[in-house]
């Protein structure tokens, strides 16, 4: 997906705020992009999967507070995100204001749209580590595979590669053992 702006123009938190009501973009790197058209069926289905585990989970465990697109994220002057979904600890659970949360998740999932994946997979992976999240899982629909990134360990590469049929577990969620197929389920 190519940015809305040039790349000669940096855009600020500023420009982001200006846009047009009704509209939802994300600004990386100084570029905005435009977020359409909506998400599909099994993205979606993904995301309610996600939730409603993270949900359950943090019921038990209030270790932290998890969220969901679109709920902005400012990252830095020219970073403002919307990922799919998003946990942030308790220890930073100042960062969260009225209009978003000011400062790095702990745990950004994005799900993996064909008009986005290059963007998710790339630009905003690269973003995330620079900014402070500790770890991203890309969900990858069409191959039902979860990358999962550690950061600290590694901002290049994922650190696991979840397949359908596996579990895994995160520091970040202690006590929790994560089915794929139960994310994937339609």
């Amino acid at each position: 997906m190519p940015p809305v702006t040039a790349a000669a123009e940096m855009l600020t938190v500023e420009d982001y705020r200006a846009t047009p009501e009704g509209t939802r973009y994300q600004l990386v790197e100084g570029a905005l992009y435009l977020m359409s058209p909506s998400p599909r069926f099994t993205h979606q289905a993904i995301v309610w999967n996600l939730v409603g585990i993270l949900s359950r989970y943090l019921e038990r465990h209030p270790v932290g507070r998890a969220f969901v697109a679109p709920f902005d994220v400012f990252l830095s002057d020219n970073d403002v995100v919307q990922p799919d979904v998003f946990f942030v600890a308790n220890d930073r659970l100042k960062a969260l204001q009225d209009d978003g949360v000011h400062g790095a998740p702990d745990l950004v999932i994005e799900v993996l749209s064909p008009s986005t994946a290059q963007l998710d997979k790339k630009t905003k992976r690269r973003v995330y580590a620079q900014a402070g999240v500790k770890e991203m899982w890309l969900v990858d629909p069409l191959l039902s595979q979860i990358q999962r990134y550690d950061f600290a360990r590694d901002t290049a590469k994922p650190v696991a590669l979840i397949e359908e049929n596996e579990t895994f577990s995160t520091p970040l969620l202690p006590d929790l053992t994560l089915s794929a197929a139960e994310i994937f389920k339609r």
